[in-house]
């Protein structure tokens, strides 16, 4: 069956970094753009970035610009968001998510709280 599987949430301090990984598997993986999104307390989902599936472009929300890298591994089925510079306000559950037309999966995400 279709999986993805956030890791590397955690604590951070305000400036410091996280490393999120999600695997996924039960699908063709090559073949779907992935992005990251985040809920944080009390508020709505929030897109973050994203990847076309064979990497070739990305985008991500305005206020993680210069800070969030994603890139993607279509031979280990993997995409990973690279966190730098975290501020409170990043604070969220981090959900991955697989689309394709129609078609979207989700992970059960991971937790990221940025806090001194």
């Amino acid at each position: 069956q279709v999986q993805l599987v956030e890791s590397g949430g955690g604590l951070a301090q305000p400036g410091g970094s996280l490393r999120l990984s999600c695997a996924a598997s039960g699908f063709t993986f090559s073949n779907y753009g992935m992005t990251w999104a985040r809920r944080a307390p009390g508020k709505g989902l929030e897109w973050v970035s994203g990847i076309w599936a064979d990497g070739s472009d990305t985008y991500y929300e305005d206020s993680v610009k210069g800070r969030f890298t994603i890139s993607r591994d279509n031979a280990k089925n993997t995409v990973t968001l690279q966190m730098n510079s975290l501020k409170p306000e990043d604070t969220a559950v981090y959900y991955c998510n697989a689309r394709r037309g129609v078609s979207s999966y989700w992970g059960q995400g991971t937790q990221v709280t940025v806090s001194s």
